[in-house]
């Protein structure tokens, strides 16, 4: 089975409850369970966030393309906005031994999704893939 959703939200944290449920649905036709539908649902939540906040620096205004697929065995979930350049070097959670709130958005993204990638060949704006392995799956 090879589906593909798309789905595109204005950069306000008001529709992150959106790319949750939608995450969360996808995820349902995965035929994944409840705890890891729920990590997955989070992460993607967390990523969004970040686009709102670090790649368009809180404007409310700009666009980001959430693009879900089912391609054999892997759930890839592309996330996608026009705004500043990644900088790829300084992307880095915090040190996990620094207790305090924020900042371990990165660290959880890639605990709950098996590969975590950038492209790096964009010419403009950010393009994040995030596969999650879903094991052997009878076709549809």
């Amino acid at each position: 089975m090879n589906d593909t959703v798309t789905v595109r939200i204005r950069s306000h944290p008001q529709y992150l409850s959106l790319i949750r449920d939608v995450t969360a649905r996808f995820c349902s036709i995965c035929g994944l369970d409840g705890e890891v539908t729920g990590d997955l649902k989070l992460a993607v939540d967390e990523a969004c966030s970040n686009v709102i906040k670090h790649a368009y620096r809180g404007d409310t205004s700009r666009g980001i393309v959430v693009k879900y697929a089912i391609t054999g065995r892997d759930l890839r979930i592309t996330i996608e906005d026009a705004g500043e350049k990644a900088r790829l070097e300084l992307m880095q959670g915090r040190d996990l031994d620094d207790i305090r709130p924020g900042g371990l958005g990165l660290h959880f993204i890639k605990r709950v999704f098996d590969t975590v990638a950038y492209d790096p060949k964009r010419k403009k704006g950010n393009r994040m893939l995030l596969i999650k392995h879903l094991g052997s799956r009878d076709e549809d």
